[in-house]
């Protein structure tokens, strides 16, 4: 497999979660800002939409979409518990936050917030929506230590690289002290390190 990832993008979410299952993958870096592959080549070739991630398989064919690449690697790698068993009352909670996370974050942050020209009105009520969402967040892990229950799942993994976005732009989170608690939780998870390690992100 080959993931095409850029650092700190949603890529990272399935980059961890490559790590996390012990899948291996080559990682190919883009830059978003101008569509290109490290070391040279136009990445809409790769994906005519421009965005990451992209995870091309071993039969050569290329997928999209963060939260069905997560599906698919924890079914990959059922021990890893990243996607509970098919039917059970796990997996639906799992899929539920992958949900939530892409809905309720992942697209209000994106594109809105990443772009200077977005109005000041839209980024405050981008800003205003994300806050409660992440009030929503500390009082789940006031409750339990993973979205999902006692154990890592997708979910957190997705989760964790949108979150993470909210310092970023001058969000704070220190009125959320569960939600801080948690992100310090998640990133202490050697595969989290490693990807973001990988990534440059991190110092070994």
């Amino acid at each position: 497999m080959k993931l095409y990832y850029s650092p700190s993008a949603c890529s990272q979410a399935v980059h961890i979660a490559l790590r996390e299952a012990g899948l291996d993958a080559a990682l190919a870096k883009v830059d978003l800002a101008s569509h290109r592959l490290e070391g040279g080549g136009d990445y809409f070739a790769v994906n005519p939409r421009g965005y990451v991630p992209v995870l091309e398989l071993q039969d050569g064919s290329r997928h999209t979409e963060v939260a069905a690449l997560l599906q698919y690697l924890g079914d990959l790698a059922p021990a890893s518990g990243l996607m509970p068993k098919f039917g059970t009352a796990q997996r639906f909670e799992v899929i539920k936050w992958l949900t939530f996370v892409s809905s309720e974050m992942h697209k209000v942050f994106s594109p809105w917030l990443w772009h200077k020209e977005t109005a000041d009105a839209t980024r405050k009520d981008c800003k205003d929506k994300l806050a409660l969402r992440f009030a929503e967040l500390d009082r789940v892990f006031g409750e339990r230590q993973y979205l999902a229950g006692g154990s890592f799942t997708a979910a957190d993994a997705y989760a964790f690289v949108i979150v993470s976005w909210a310092p970023m732009l001058g969000m704070s989170l220190k009125a959320y002290p569960q939600l801080q608690a948690w992100m310090a939780r998640v990133a202490q998870r050697p595969a989290v390190r490693a990807a973001l390690v990988a990534e440059g992100l991190l110092k070994d």
